[in-house]
């Protein structure tokens, strides 16, 4: 008899047991799970490739699912187990824009896990340094969002120091007002400026009369918004949960596909997946035609750019770095002849990395 039919001619009871019994095995499991994965990585001294392995583990978890589970469900569980199996061996040690509960924690969480030791500071620039320090393994930073554009200081924090890209974390930003009085009480909302932004059309039309204030972070906002009365804050649902906050508006931003894009810098180069990006950055000869003798290489072997910034050089000159994504990995052939080609038309060239495309997730 199926295993469905078999199921369904069980008694409530019968039923309750026979989750119970499934839950021992899990457990069972995925403790012999974290003790074959402790061997593996002291064997292997995978701690140092820990952001690879948690992107290559899930993707072979989730191509195995026959359902009914959702994918995020999945995704979930695994990232937290893959994390907390990782921390036998070290925990690994992520540096990212704080505070707790800001949208930079929620994709640094979505990427390692909570088992992962999180470090929050205080600016895209101190992420970097973490890092270049040795002080962090791997830090999460936030490089374009799909209203505002591109991070400056992401970008030009590339151009300064030898840090690599070796993933990336796309989060559906929903923005909240979050109070503890009603939306007529309220005279002054606080966010970050992104966020702010991102919301400005809804403000103007539901809090006409209310002054809207600049913060370090949305959680920083919330957290003022429950001291304050008559202050509101543009903040996550997590957010408003940590702060004792209430929802006096959900989902506010004006782009109902609102995407911030999160770089995972450090690491190790992530191998090919078969959907993967590379970004590179380089510095161009300043004179006519230089551009255009670049994007030639790429039009000649038909590589698709899918993101492309230019942003001038410190120094004051009137001279500009280019950051370019294209489709595919920097061991592919047709990449590897391109990068080769460029490194001759360029004065500088700086492969930051090729890592897993992903998926935008809620």
């Amino acid at each position: 008899m199926p295993e469905e039919q078999s199921t369904n001619a069980l008694s409530p009871e019968q039923l309750a047991d026979e989750v119970s019994r499934i839950d021992g095995e899990l457990v069972k499991l995925m403790n012999e799970r974290a003790k074959a994965a402790e061997h593996l990585a002291r064997a292997t001294e995978g701690e140092k490739s820990a952001s690879r392995g948690v992107e290559q583990q899930l993707l072979t978890v989730l191509s195995a699912s026959r359902g009914p589970l959702a994918e995020r469900a999945l995704r979930a569980t695994f990232r937290e187990l893959i994390s907390g199996c990782q921390s036998l061996v070290k925990p690994i040690r992520v540096a990212y824009l704080g505070p707790l509960y800001s949208y930079s924690y929620l994709a640094t969480v979505e990427r390692f896990g909570a088992s992962a030791e999180l470090v929050p500071v205080s600016t895209i620039a101190a992420v970097f340094e973490e890092l270049n320090r040795g002080n962090a393994d791997f830090g999460v930073v936030p490089l374009e969002n799909s209203t505002d554009g591109r991070v400056v200081d992401t970008l030009g924090m590339f151009a300064r120091l030898p840090v690599r890209i070796c993933g990336e974390v796309q989060l559906r930003i929903h923005h909240n007002l979050l109070a503890k009085c009603s939306r007529d009480d309220i005279t002054e909302v606080y966010s970050k400026p992104q966020a702010l932004s991102q919301c400005r059309e809804w403000l103007a039309k539901h809090l006409p009369n209310a002054r809207t204030i600049e913060m370090t972070s949305t959680a920083a906002a919330a957290q003022l918004a429950s001291e304050k009365p008559g202050a509101a804050a543009v903040a996550s649902r997590l957010a408003a949960t940590n702060y004792g906050l209430d929802f006096v508006a959900e989902n506010i931003e004006d782009n109902p596909h609102n995407v911030t894009r999160f770089a995972v810098i450090g690491g190790e180069v992530a191998p090919p997946t078969g959907k993967d990006k590379t970004a590179v950055m380089f510095e161009i000869p300043h004179k006519p035609g230089s551009l255009a003798d670049v994007m030639t290489i790429f039009k000649r072997e038909k590589l698709n750019m899918t993101w492309i910034e230019s942003f001038p050089m410190a120094g004051g000159k009137s001279e500009y770095l280019f950051f370019i994504e294209l489709e595919g990995h920097q061991t592919d052939a047709k990449v590897d002849r391109a990068l080769q080609s460029l490194a001759k038309k360029t004065v500088r060239l700086e492969v930051l990395g090729s890592y897993f495309t992903a998926e935008p997730i809620d």
